[in-house]
């Protein structure tokens, strides 16, 4: 079904949570990545090095990667994309962590 109004474009929002049992595996798999990435300068190499060394966070936002997320579905090419991991407190009994909260169709009252 397309209209000239209907938008060919799509956004995808997803939120993951990752418990982190191997710290070392993922720092070492990060240093891995980045030494890697020929492309990448030397000054921004030496931040990022230091970057996922410091943070578990820091290191899993170098290995995951969007595109690997839709690179094999048939019919589409990523435009955009952007992401960030922080360290969080996680309670997945906690009404915060409600994973539907945001699947409203807005009829609530």
């Amino acid at each position: 079904m397309s209209t000239p109004e209907t938008s060919r474009f799509v956004r995808v929002r997803v939120e993951v949570v990752l418990e982190v049992g191997d710290a070392d595996a993922v720092t070492k798999a990060a240093l891995r990545r980045i030494a890697d990435d020929a492309e990448m300068p030397a000054a921004e190499r030496t931040h990022a090095e230091g970057a996922v060394t410091e943070d578990t966070a820091e290191a899993l936002a170098y290995l995951v990667d969007p595109f690997d997320l839709v690179s094999q579905v048939p019919g589409v090419e990523l435009q955009q994309a952007s992401w960030s991991s922080e360290r969080i407190d996680y309670d997945p009994d906690s009404p915060e962590w409600d994973l539907d909260e945001d699947d409203g169709d807005g009829d609530d009252g």
